[in-house]
């Protein structure tokens, strides 16, 4: 899917947190509704069937207990999408990513093949749909979960180009599938950042440690062959450029990725390169973005969810600007779109007891007229509010109440955007408030199964919270949009 990806690493937060965070985005001419769910060892299936690959996989035995955000309506299957496990282990799949005719032609995807004209159907490989049920209930680091994909994919296969991030309390992985069978990772160094959009990332790969130590690399054992064979590597000098190699430079990149990662970019490093007018380093069709760097300052929650919802605010390209030339707005795609379906951003905060360290803050909807919301993790069951999703439109749920929301705010964005400001902020300082009383909670409570239950009265707590809240600012833009519609009239009966 089309998604856009946030990785923090442990030195460059705020608080010496890991954090991952995506947005999972519906592709165009659709919405897909999620739900927040609990999935128990007993509901993991013991042998998985893909829906849409059909590929069979018998899992191991004794699966963890893992968080998820699945598909509120069944029929094309799981896509748990993220989440973190018993281990303390999470993991965000996918971020649909981009590759080259030289590479798809060398290894070619793993498609799924009907029964027809008398053949037998032929399975393809994994893809979105199934990463996360596979791998994260199995996993107890960040780099065993980049080593059981990767046997994964070069067992089975892959449909589809993606990128997976990886995170426990020490360090954040990140991987990057190559044609059908072969894949790269890379560790994000601890005191930097990265931005992915939908294109092939890593700008620089070190196969030497890949193929040996794997201190900040891997990638499938082949790899220098696959290379070497196929002629993959452009550079001149022998370093490797992934990016190169592997991805694309297409004229649509310029308009759908680059723009997003320049953005995100000139918003957390303002000042560390020049990134507007006639003398810009990097510009948004510039295709040597760099995958990772090291922050002006250090990066809160906050940040993360202003450039996940981010839509080229303060530049001509904004399509709500009322400013600069008009054939320039709405010309990238932003990365808060309409068809966001949820941001998950998962934050392992090191200062606090191990069940208690682990915040999974989520959000529904377009990112641009949401709010997030923090969560423990370490829980065997989701508030209702959050849960409770299904196709049908309801007020009783955060995701078409998000919907509703966002839909009405966007056709009276003049009038609605203060209620949106004062909700996200609002929303986001209750749960830092309620999260900061539970913390000193069970700072003092030894008993693990009372530790348990506050957890679970806190989640309880703070979606109660955000339905009134949320309740509350869907009745505030109603009533702005309601006001403006074509058949109003200023005078009344009084």
């Amino acid at each position: 899917m089309a998604c856009t990806t946030v990785l923090v690493g442990k030195n460059a937060s705020y608080d010496g947190s890991t954090m991952i965070a995506r947005n999972d985005d519906s592709g165009a001419g659709h919405f897909t509704p999620k739900k927040f769910v609990v999935v128990k060892p007993g509901e993991q299936p013991g042998d998985y069937e893909s829906v849409l690959s059909h590929v069979k996989i018998r899992l191991p035995d004794a699966p963890m207990r893992y968080t998820a955000m699945p598909n509120a309506v069944e029929g094309k299957g799981i896509w748990a999408a993220s989440g973190v496990n018993e281990a303390r282990v999470a993991m965000t799949a996918t971020e649909t990513i981009t590759s080259n005719p030289r590479v798809l032609g060398a290894d070619p995807l793993v498609e799924y093949q009907p029964a027809e004209d008398g053949r037998e159907e032929i399975a393809g490989g994994i893809g979105e749909e199934d990463i996360v049920c596979l791998v994260l209930p199995y996993i107890h680091s960040a780099r065993e979960g980049v080593q059981r994909l990767g046997s994964l994919l070069e067992t089975y296969g892959t449909y589809e180009m993606n990128g997976i991030a990886f995170q426990d309390q020490d360090e954040i992985w990140w991987l990057e599938t190559i044609g059908g069978h072969h894949w790269i990772a890379r560790r994000v160094p601890d005191d930097c950042y990265v931005v992915m959009p939908n294109q092939l990332g890593l700008d620089q790969f070190d196969l030497v440690d890949a193929l040996s130590q794997q201190k900040e690399y891997m990638c499938s054992p082949d790899m220098w062959e696959f290379i070497e064979k196929n002629h993959l590597d452009l550079s001149f000098n022998g370093k490797l450029n992934p990016r190169d190699a592997f991805g694309s430079h297409d004229d649509a990149d310029h308009v759908y990725n680059t723009p997003r990662v320049w953005y995100m970019l000139r918003y957390l490093n303002p000042h560390t390169k020049v990134w507007d007018g006639p003398d810009a380093e990097f510009t948004p069709s510039s295709d040597d973005l760099p995958w990772c760097m090291v922050p002006e300052r250090k990066i809160t929650v906050e940040d993360v969810k202003y450039v996940l919802s981010s839509h080229f605010q303060g530049t001509p390209y904004d399509p709500y600007a009322v400013y600069g030339p008009k054939e320039m707005r709405g010309a990238f795609r932003s990365v808060g779109v309409n068809r966001n379906d949820f941001l998950a951003v998962i934050q392992m905060r090191p200062d606090m007891a191990e069940d208690c360290g682990i915040l999974e803050w989520v959000a529904y909807a377009s990112n641009a007229f949401n709010t997030l919301v923090p969560f423990y993790a370490e829980v065997t069951d989701i508030p209702d509010y959050l849960s409770n999703t299904t196709g049908e439109v309801s007020t009783d749920n955060f995701y078409w109440s998000s919907r509703l929301i966002a839909a009405m705010a966007d056709a009276s964005y003049k009038r609605s955007l203060f209620h949106i400001e004062r909700y996200e902020k609002h929303v986001m300082a209750k749960g830092h408030e309620l999260i900061h009383r539970y913390d000193e909670i069970l700072k003092k409570e030894p008993d693990e199964k009372k530790r348990m239950e506050l957890r679970l009265e806190a989640n309880h707590a703070i979606a109660d919270m955000l339905k009134k809240e949320t309740a509350a600012t869907l009745d505030k833009v109603l009533f702005e949009l309601s006001s403006q519609m074509k058949n109003c009239y200023s005078r009344s009966d009084a």
